[in-house]
């Protein structure tokens, strides 16, 4: 729970929950606040997100004030207070729950979270001991997987969205970050297989005149780690462990990342139509709309390799092909050209 509470320091922090519902919907909720912004300091957005891909539904809120509320120093439990929609509410054990409406009442969404599964079980967060350095963005995986109930309404969608359901069960993966500002471009991949309990995370880009990322794999059978000094392409020229490709035009980006003992190859592509929607990025200055934008029609498919032997020029033996469908794709910042907020015709 330390990297998920509140940090009372940071310029900005933001939250981030995606729900997997049983019906192969999704839904996106961020709340995320920058105090000191002179305009949009604090956002609630939701996007719900049918099987298909279209129609999106989404609300962004540019609300007056959020409260970050400690209620257990102890276990570090807290609370985040939207002050006319609700409330979401973490727990000492690491469960959370939600109780939000917008004020309008074209959305309203309820969920309890039973449990969690954080990032591994001998390291809570991907940055490991690197989330004591002062780097100008960190990024926190509090739950790969949350299972929990869920009630949600948006009475203008009516019936055309065929998969809605009001009452029902999903997965939710749980994300923060919080420092100065996001960076000037990254991607974030994700996808969770609760069937059979595998899955894929990263997040990365331009960051402190590099490139650099973190990547996690899991699977009852391997968990990886890749993180820097391996997952960096030092002053975007020297990168001996890692090679990234990202192509906004053709939605596709892929990342090949070896340490001494594993290799990792991914690759994830989403159709350019239908399935994307923008989404409102933290600067010191505020949000600025539609500075990144995602897909859960994405697949991805990932190749792993073993060293074969102990030296340095040891080749490798590939010992696992996972393909992973409805999976996140997000491009942001430089990595999306058609960032900005669009004017009305």
């Amino acid at each position: 729970m330390e990297h998920y509470a509140p940090h009372p320091s940071a310029q900005f922090e933001g939250f981030y929950s995606k729900f997997d519902l049983a019906s192969g919907a999704h839904i996106a909720l961020i709340i995320c606040s920058i105090p000191a912004a002179s305009s949009r300091p604090h956002m609630v957005s939701f996007t719900y997100y049918p099987a298909s891909g279209s129609p999106i539904f989404q609300r962004e809120h540019f609300v007056p004030d959020i409260q970050h509320v400690t209620t257990d120093k102890k276990s570090k439990a807290f609370e985040i207070q939207i002050p006319g929609m609700g409330v979401m509410r973490a727990k000492g054990d690491g469960t959370t729950s939600y109780d939000l409406k917008a004020e309008n009442g074209s959305w309203k969404l309820e969920a309890e979270c039973e449990s969690y599964t954080a990032w591994r079980a001998d390291k809570s967060t991907p940055e490991g001991w690197m989330i004591n350095l002062p780097l100008p963005l960190h990024w926190h995986v509090h739950s790969l997987c949350s299972p929990a109930s869920f009630t949600l309404s948006i009475p203008s969608l009516g019936t055309a969205s065929p998969d809605f359901a009001a009452n029902s069960r999903a997965t939710i993966h749980q994300e923060k970050n919080w420092a100065n500002s996001f960076p000037d471009a990254h991607m974030w991949v994700q996808a969770w297989d609760n069937e059979k309990k595998r899955g894929v995370c990263l997040a990365g880009g331009k960051i402190m005149y590099n490139t650099a990322y973190m990547l996690g794999y899991r699977s009852p059978s391997l968990n990886l780690d890749f993180v820097p000094p391996f997952s960096v392409s030092y002053l975007n020229l020297l990168s001996p462990f890692m090679a990234v490709t990202n192509d906004w035009e053709d939605r596709t980006f892929s990342l090949s990342v070896s340490n001494y003992f594993h290799k990792l190859e991914l690759k994830a592509h989403a159709p350019k139509e239908p399935g994307w929607f923008g989404l409102a990025s933290p600067f010191s200055d505020g949000h600025r709309a539609n500075f990144c934008t995602e897909s859960f029609i994405a697949t991805i498919e990932v190749q792993i390799y073993e060293k074969k032997g102990w030296m340095p020029w040891s080749g490798w033996k590939k010992i696992k092909t996972e393909k992973f469908e409805g999976a996140s794709l997000e491009f942001a910042g430089s990595y999306y050209p058609e960032r900005g907020e669009r004017k009305e015709e």
